[in-house]
């Protein structure tokens, strides 16, 4: 049985990623033996018990060359912490934001209120007070996965992977802050297991993203 034919037959089935209990199955209704399968499919493991059927492993190094490769700004020279505004009068939930930014869990927070009350600003404040880094993102019904995950840019006439702002502040336990979320479409459901705190798998990549101290905001 060759590789090609259990890929388009896994593909048929399950579609492009498929997991070892499809695979089990799919051995069970071809009576083949499950290790001899996964070894002829070792090229297009992603994980532990996860197959990508349409990324080998070549296709991920090269991609890894160009993701790898000198982005427009490096990351390193930024500084991302919010400068401190000395005339901010704390207010409202001023408190609890600071004590959910300075506990590092992750807790997903939505803050609501009227439109120029202040709700970003305390977030800044507070990251600015404790040292942490913050990134804000401006969400409009047009915001979509390329806007926030990233996506391949054209770089002195090479394509380079560029992480988009969720991917950033994942990689740098920085806190992101999605402005005016309710104004979001259904084009950015793509945060769905990022907001379970199960991390984001970039799929043009074939890297599996987990953030460990990035926090999320929404207003």
């Amino acid at each position: 049985m060759s590789t090609d034919y259990i890929v388009s037959s896994l593909k048929a089935l399950y579609g492009v990623e498929v997991n070892s209990a499809e695979i089990k199955a799919w051995c069970a209704l071809n009576g083949s033996n499950y290790q001899t399968v996964t070894n002829k499919l070792d090229e297009f493991k992603v994980s532990r018990g996860k197959w990508n059927l349409e990324v080998t492993r070549e296709t991920v190094q090269e991609i890894e060359r160009s993701f790898n490769a000198p982005a427009v700004l490096p990351t390193v020279i930024q500084n991302l912490v919010p400068e401190k505004d000395d005339t901010f009068v704390k207010f409202g939930n001023f408190n609890d934001i600071k004590k959910i930014i300075q506990s590092n869990l992750f807790y997903p927070t939505f803050i609501t209120g009227l439109s120029g009350n202040g709700k970003t600003l305390s977030v800044e404040q507070a990251c600015a007070q404790l040292g942490r880094e913050l990134i804000r993102v401006n969400i409009t019904i047009e915001t979509d996965e390329d806007d926030l995950i990233g996506g391949f840019r054209l770089v002195d006439g090479a394509t380079v992977w560029h992480n988009g702002p969720v991917v950033e502040a994942l990689e740098r336990g920085a806190i992101l802050l999605l402005d005016e979320v309710d104004l979001a479409s259904n084009k950015i459901l793509c945060l769905q297991s990022i907001l379970e705190g199960k991390g984001v798998f970039l799929k043009k990549i074939g890297h599996l993203e987990v953030g460990k101290k990035g926090l999320l905001f929404q207003k």
